[in-house]
């Protein structure tokens, strides 16, 4: 129970310091507006066009593809290290997690996600 109770101490003092650190950065902030404060800061350099650029939606899918073998890589890890205590049940569920993200990564393919062109 002493576990639980400095646990929750320190989720609330997590949320309360969150919380101060943003009313701190509304409180703290310069609010006067000028032409050169609103400007696209490019080293002194005019701005020739918009800072917001639209990028083809293919870049999204390689940071999606990229995020999820790496998240598969960090669940792994443990796995590969304690692999000898955990037993049968922990070696099977490894591999439906992994043929799960294979089944993933072949309608990828055959869906042509990871094409360049």
């Amino acid at each position: 129970m002493k576990e639980l109770v400095c646990l929750a101490i320190f989720i609330i003092l997590s949320a309360l310091f969150a919380a101060a650190m943003v009313i701190a950065g509304f409180i703290c902030q310069y609010k006067k507006d000028s032409a050169v404060k609103n400007s696209t800061y490019e080293c002194g350099i005019n701005p020739t066009n918009d800072a917001r650029v639209r990028f083809d939606i293919k870049y999204f899918n390689y940071a999606i593809m990229f995020l999820i073998f790496d998240i598969e890589t960090i669940f792994l890890y443990p796995f590969a290290v304690f692999v000898n205590a955990l037993g049968l049940f922990a070696i099977i569920e490894a591999f439906v997690f992994i043929s799960m993200l294979l089944i993933g990564l072949f309608l990828a393919v055959n869906k042509k996600l990871l094409r360049w062109i």
